[in-house]
């Protein structure tokens, strides 16, 4: 089976063939970033119009590389939720308006269960999980921990009560004068500091259960740069930095790893676009070699917003539809879309 999936949800404009959900046939994306980094940060308005632009294009890229026409198309994929609405909606009407031409189904999925999914597919250097195993999503806009029982069936454990990890990121680098984003030169620059230099704290490192705070951990940060003033050289700034990332990781890894040890889940699955992140990858590897967890992390490229990362997902719910028909009449973009909600069989979510 043949799929064409797409992904609109925040600023990234992506389209992806997958054959039979498990093979990467190809997955072309078009980023924003040179457009919103003059602004420090997303800007909706901007995303949709753009989308606009690139849709076509990575569509006929993705088509191009799997070396495949619109025709073989068995069924199409795409995010409907959560994201922004706005960008959201270029994804899904164009996906409803190719499968509507084509005949074909076209099935709605949430962008979260992407992430959690994404090492299921065959990736180079990557083993893929058995079920159960435990996900951590760390990206600009989610910090949660689900238990992944199997396709379309999740339990969340816990979830950021405020800012998420990768926004604390980019808003400490804002502080700091770095250019959006900020995150992958936050792990750059701390590469060469001493992660010790500034005891800064750990929100909720041991409180009971498994959710998350950040913007007190960014508020000190702030305070710090208000009292000492802005680093004066490289060293200085590598330091801060360095010292910030180190107690993002340090909760980050505390409470994915108490939960795997809480419910007897030695395997561990981290997705988004904060698990590029080296040090979190790096202490995460080392945290389950000495408590015999099994660590599974998608390359890079797969770890921010793509649309292959929904290839799994795409095939498991368009096996339970008609295949010779078209079916999507009442999808819609959903900007608050609950974790599991597809269009024709919503998945089980226990909280």
């Amino acid at each position: 089976m043949l799929i064409l999936v797409l992904e609109s949800s925040c600023d990234e404009t992506s389209a992806a063939v997958i054959e039979d959900g498990r093979r990467v046939l190809s997955n072309a994306v078009a980023s924003q970033i040179p457009i919103h980094a003059r602004y420090g940060g997303v800007v909706p308005e901007l995303a949709s119009r753009n989308h606009i632009r690139d849709i076509h294009p990575v569509i006929d890229q993705a088509l191009a590389g799997a070396n495949i026409t619109l025709e073989q198309i068995d069924g199409f994929a795409v995010t409907c939720g959560p994201g922004l609405v706005g960008s959201l909606l270029v994804g899904v009407e164009t996906a409803k308006g190719l499968a509507f031409a084509m005949d074909r189904p076209c099935v709605g999925l949430n962008h979260l269960e992407g992430h959690l999914t994404t090492v299921l597919l065959e990736l180079d250097g990557v083993d893929s999980p058995t079920f159960p195993y435990i996900g951590l999503i760390v990206s600009g806009g989610h910090t949660d921990i689900y238990i992944v029982h199997e396709l379309g069936r999740y339990t969340l454990l816990g979830r950021t009560r405020d800012d998420a990890a990768g926004e604390a990121f980019d808003k400490v680098a804002k502080m700091l004068g770095i250019a959006y984003p900020g995150g992958a030169e936050i792990d750059r620059l701390a590469a060469s500091g001493d992660p010790e230099a500034i005891k800064f704290p750990r929100p909720m490192l041991h409180h009971d259960g498994f959710d998350f705070s950040f913007s007190g951990l960014k508020t000190a940060v702030l305070q710090h740069i208000e009292a000492h003033g802005m680093p004066e050289d490289d060293a200085a700034l590598a330091d801060l930095c360095a010292s910030f990332q180190q107690a993002v990781v340090d909760v980050l890894l505390r409470k994915v790893m108490r939960a795997a040890k809480h419910h007897a889940i030695p395997r561990i699955v981290i997705s988004g676009g904060v698990a590029c992140n080296r040090q979190l990858r790096r202490a995460l590897r080392e945290a389950g070699a000495r408590e015999g967890n099994e660590i599974f992390i998608a390359p890079a490229s797969l770890c921010t917003d793509n649309a292959a990362m929904l290839g799994a997902v795409a095939a498991h719910y368009l096996a339970q539809v008609d295949l010779d028909r078209f079916s999507a009449h009442g999808l819609k973009a959903r900007g608050n879309m609950p974790l599991g909600e597809s269009l024709r069989t919503p998945a089980r979510v226990h909280n």
